[in-house]
């Protein structure tokens, strides 16, 4: 495969049960192989995008000393600015060339959440100079967690699975909206990209700002693609959470933000990624009717808050 596969949300919210079976063959058969998809059709306008571009780049161009104040010790990175390089891939010792802010869940203050939600599910982090970009922020994250809710029931049909088996562990999880700049780069890197060949930890990844080159996926055959979505799409890909859960079924795929051609390290580039996570409750074993003798179970048992935070670790996020 040389191509991301490009699909339509719409198809699956119509009354149509053929369109709407046609959308969970087309999702599941590209998340089967090269674990990408680019999705038209979400809940994201045109205007709303717009916002977030204009609040994200107005803060990444605040002055380092007022970012800083925003840098929280304790958090694990898991709320407010994370600064430049300091984010690796696993078993990568050069930094990434990204500096990020991280959105997390609101929960309704009229719901009673649980002593284990209450420990991960941390304020978010306000931002005193811009009155707008907290307000924009929990929009965004409420239109892409909308629309990752209907791809995992799409998804839940694929595996065989009631259509809302994802529902009760996705709400009140632990997702986290990342607007990222990578800022022009200034000397040549030594082995250090934008973002290092890595895999996602989540359950899905919702992304926007995939529409220049940049973002590259590598194909079942080891071959690095290109991954462009066009304007109204985001480009959605599998996380190692459901990897595991669906013991390889569902394909999550190497990624990396490769450096620009050096006519253009002059310029920035910013990217939107929207990590779904479940609550750290939810049990990762393998579903039963994704083992089989042609593929036997591949992964231990483990919970999604523990392999969180086994991956961060490794990430160097936290200690």
């Amino acid at each position: 495969m040389q191509k991301i596969p490009s699909v339509d949300l719409q198809l699956f919210l119509s009354e149509n049960a053929s369109h709407k079976e046609q959308f969970v063959n087309q999702i599941g058969a590209a998340f089967s192989t090269i674990g990408f998809v680019a999705l038209k059709g979400h809940f994201l306008s045109d205007a709303l995008v717009e916002k977030l571009y204009k609040e994200v780049k107005n803060f990444f161009n605040l002055p380092q000393e007022v970012k800083a104040k925003y840098e929280i010790d304790g958090l694990g990175g898991q709320r407010g600015y994370t600064s430049f390089g300091k984010e690796s891939a696993k078993e990568k010792k050069e930094g990434d060339l990204k500096e990020f802010w991280h959105f997390g869940q609101y929960v309704d203050e009229q719901e009673q959440i649980s002593e284990i939600l209450q420990k991960v599910l941390i304020p978010n982090v306000i931002v005193e100079e811009l009155p707008e970009f907290n307000t924009v922020g929990k929009e965004v994250y409420q239109q892409l967690e909308k629309t990752a809710k209907y791809v995992l029931r799409a998804l839940a049909i694929y595996l065989d699975l009631n259509e809302f088996y994802f529902d009760e562990f996705i709400h009140n999880g632990n997702s986290i909206l990342r607007p990222i700049h990578y800022p022009p780069i200034q000397t040549e890197p030594k082995g250090a990209v934008r973002a290092a060949a890595h895999g996602d930890i989540n359950l899905i990844t919702l992304l926007m700002g995939a529409q220049g080159k940049g973002l590259q996926v590598q194909n079942l055959q080891g071959n690095w693609i290109d991954a462009i979505a066009q304007p109204d799409e985001l480009m959605i890909n599998v996380g190692d959470m459901l990897a595991r859960l669906t013991n390889n079924k569902l394909k999550s795929t190497i990624h990396q933000v490769v450096n620009p051609p050096k006519e253009l390290w002059g310029t920035s580039r910013y990217s939107m990624p929207f990590f779904m996570h479940p609550v750290p409750t939810m049990d990762l074993k393998c579903l039963t009717n994704c083992v089989s003798e042609e593929n036997p179970k591949q992964f231990e048992d483990i919970t999604a808050g523990e392999f969180l935070t086994e991956r961060l670790k490794e990430l160097g996020l936290i200690k």
